[in-house]
């Protein structure tokens, strides 16, 4: 699109009405996917420490309710009883009988979250920025060309994934949130940072907000000033979600020429659309919003983690891929599930990752190639497992860096012996060396152990820490 006026309104008659189901409706919901009392009662007792939100597009539109609850999409938004340790589910549906207080849920609850680590890879310590000796909320700076904002008005989602590593933003823990509404803040660091190249808006869901309101927060970032930002990037669920956003909202026009507006600025505009199974392509509500979002001039790439029972076949992925080629959409990454919330229950082990991505990839022409991984989010950057070799007699996972904290680490090999229950980086122990090209130097110590980086952050001393780049002049 040339010329930010030729948005083609889409008539309002057509638009669906959003309706969001929280927690309230969690005994309305199981009726429908024919659960007992007993499950019912479980699955309420895990929406007390986990977030749960759904809306009428994806229980309407995507869930087979025929199939369900083990429909993927059903799975991919519903509390499942196993994604908490038994004795936490029991304590949990134990109070909600028994008419407990909500001071004493809210604080079993607490107690619970605090064990499943909310907020992995050192986020709030290692990626905090500084500017004039003060660190900067609700900003983070983990690689020296991005920064990630999360603006305040966008910390939600129009619906939740049951395992979304951001889960902390959504429940009842304030301490736990990160969010600024000071987009001053962010234009001063950028000032000093020329370095940055890109900006990435998240959240919750930044498509949340308001054409209004994301104005607010994006047009600071076409200042002229800022010419050494090349793109800004956001990151959504809304086109799984809630493609109306793009289409039948009402103010569905308007965010579109904002993100005209991008383009003719000179930046890359990038939506980094998250698709988890390829059903969320299928309405016609969703084919409408690629298409309107594409003649902006945005471009959409695709990314998901790899989760067990929702989309753990070579052949979901193929088909994910293809539709997306097709739609014109840019396959990016397939992550793995992050060492956050109910890891154990939805994470794929390594070497099946490795399987899954492997067959898939080889099922697919070469634009879709342009995916990678299965990428660790992890705390020295992004680590994709690119196979299993036997080297000199020993069987080992080739690991390589896509992302580094240390620039100089990027795309650089290594091993890890091969381990088949491995779910993610800290399970790994080095192969062919006493340490991960990652891991601190420690004299006399023969061999680093593979956690030590997740339990002492302070130790990554070699690392590249934002708050140590001088201030450009």
């Amino acid at each position: 699109m040339t010329d930010i006026q030729q948005v083609v309104p889409v008539p309002r008659e057509t638009a669906g009405r959003f309706r969001a189901y929280g927690p309230r409706h969690l005994d309305m919901l199981a009726r429908r996917a024919r659960l007992g009392d007993a499950d019912t009662l479980a699955i309420r007792a895990v929406a007390t420490v986990l977030p749960f939100r759904t809306n009428s597009y994806v229980v309407d539109e995507l869930i087979d309710w025929d199939a369900a609850p083990d429909d993927p999409i059903y799975r991919l938004v519903f509390p499942q009883p196993d994604m908490l340790p038994r004795q936490d589910v029991d304590l949990m549906a134990g109070l909600l009988s028994e008419g407990a207080p909500q001071p004493r849920i809210r604080a079993a609850a607490h107690e619970i979250r605090m064990r499943l680590n909310p907020h992995p890879a050192g986020q709030l310590v290692l990626n905090a920025p500084i500017l004039d000796g003060s660190s900067l909320l609700g900003l983070q700076h983990k690689y020296p060309e991005t920064v990630l904002f999360f603006p305040k008005q966008g910390q939600t989602c129009h619906a939740y994934c049951a395992y979304c590593f951001r889960w902390a933003q959504f429940v009842d823990e304030p301490d736990l949130k990160m969010a600024t509404d000071h987009i001053d803040t962010l234009v001063a660091y950028l000032r000093r940072h020329r370095e940055v190249t890109s900006v990435l808006i998240t959240g919750g869901d930044p498509m949340i907000m308001s054409a209004a309101v994301l104005r607010r927060y994006i047009e600071p970032l076409l200042d002229p000033s800022l010419d050494h930002l090349e793109s800004i990037r956001i990151g959504t669920k809304s086109l799984g979600y809630w493609p109306q956003r793009y289409v039948t909202d009402p103010d569905a026009d308007d965010t579109l020429r904002l993100f005209g507006e991008v383009t003719l600025a000179g930046r890359t505009l990038a939506v980094m659309a998250h698709y988890s199974h390829p059903r969320e392509l299928d309405p016609p509500a969703a084919a409408d919003a690629i298409r309107r979002i594409r003649d902006t001039g945005a471009v959409i790439r695709t990314q998901a983690p790899l989760i067990r029972s929702i989309n753990d076949e070579p052949a979901t992925w193929m088909s994910l891929w293809r539709s997306q080629v097709r739609a014109g959409m840019v396959p990016y990454y397939m992550f793995v599930e992050r060492d956050t919330g109910p890891q154990d229950y939805f994470a794929v082990p390594l070497a099946r990752a490795h399987e899954i991505f492997r067959d898939a990839y080889a099922g697919v022409s070469g634009l879709c190639r342009s995916v990678r991984g299965p990428s660790m989010s992890a705390t020295p950057g992004k680590v994709c497992v690119d196979g299993v070799a036997d080297i000199a007699g020993i069987r080992v996972f080739v690991l390589r860096m896509l992302q580094a904290r240390d620039p100089a680490l990027v795309g650089r090999p290594f091993f890890a012996r091969f381990d088949p229950c491995a779910k993610w980086l800290t399970d790994l122990v080095p192969a062919f060396a006493d340490r991960f090209p990652f891991d601190p130097a420690v004299p006399a110590v023969p061999c680093i152990p593979a956690a030590s980086y997740e339990s002492a952050p302070s130790d990554l001393s070699g690392l590249w820490n934002p708050g140590e780049l001088a201030p450009a002049s």
